[in-house]
């Protein structure tokens, strides 16, 4: 089955980004994921394979977190406050070929609000 030239241009670029960002234990890649109704965020150490945090909107916690601008800042926050518990402060950010304004960029910020660096 093709995909349509839309979505093999996105992968496309996902893997060309992939190529050049990887993450690690002690500085992980953070993949984030917007649906139409729902975020998703891992913490992903690449160097053994796994999933060191992951976090998305289908908890119970964020029944009333909308993927819209101020649902990833509410989101952005929460994922913040578990990596600061975890010791996670350094972070590669992988937005998975997406442009860098909207949601992206106030999840980024929200994470950079609790004092993630990348």
């Amino acid at each position: 089955m093709k995909l349509s030239k839309k979505k093999e241009l996105a992968q496309k670029r996902r893997w060309r980004i992939r190529k050049k960002i990887n993450g690690s234990s002690t500085r992980p890649r953070v993949a984030v994921c917007f649906s139409n109704k729902n975020i998703h965020a891992q913490c992903i150490d690449d160097e053994n394979g796994t999933t060191l945090l992951g976090l998305s909107t289908n908890h119970s916690d964020f029944k009333d977190v909308l993927p819209n601008v101020l649902g990833a800042q509410k989101f952005g926050h929460a994922l913040g406050e578990q990596m600061k518990s975890k010791g996670y402060t350094s972070i590669v950010f992988d937005r998975s070929g997406k442009r860098y304004h909207g949601c992206v960029k106030a999840f980024a910020d929200a994470l950079r609000e609790k004092e993630v660096k990348f």
